[in-house]
């Protein structure tokens, strides 16, 4: 599975970034009883946070792009632990966590940038259970932070 995903993050012209170190005391993933449970992820776009709220300075089409880019890191930080992607099993939930002003609320639409990107990469695979909660801030400031539940194979 792994040239295939290798493959696949290739023709989407994909380079998976250097897994983000933790900003405050806790570590990028653990793996436990065949799940790996991936902390949140920050919107890294040509190495610079993605910040602000949408519906106040950040637009639906840039709050997608932010969330496609912590889906990325949530890629990055999959193989960083597994060593391999060809152990993602399966991707089981995404939480997506979205700073918005209280009367913004196509919340949903903004975590599509890291869902669609789940099931582009990792096909049937991809599809997974999520939510999608507006918040009025993030650590950093940043406009979105996703985290990730994955069920994995042995290694």
């Amino acid at each position: 599975m792994t040239d295939s995903i290798e493959q696949k993050l290739a023709e989407l012209g994909l380079e998976l970034p250097q897994p983000a170190a933790p900003v405050a005391s806790y570590v990028p993933a653990v793996e436990v009883g065949g799940m790996l449970y991936i902390s949140g992820q920050l919107p890294f776009i040509d190495g610079k946070v993605v910040t602000g709220r949408l519906g106040e300075n950040v637009s639906l089409e840039a709050g997608e792009a932010a969330a496609r880019a912590c889906g990325i890191m949530l890629i990055a930080q999959m193989k960083a632990a597994l060593g391999s992607l060809d152990r993602v099993e399966r991707i089981v939930k995404l939480g997506a966590f979205i700073a918005s002003t209280p009367e913004f609320n196509a919340q949903p639409k903004v975590a599509n940038g890291a869902s669609d990107l789940m099931v582009q990469v990792f096909g049937a695979a991809g599809q997974h259970a999520r939510s999608a909660v507006g918040v009025p801030v993030l650590p950093l400031g940043a406009a979105v932070e996703i985290d990730a539940i994955v069920a994995v194979r042995p290694a």
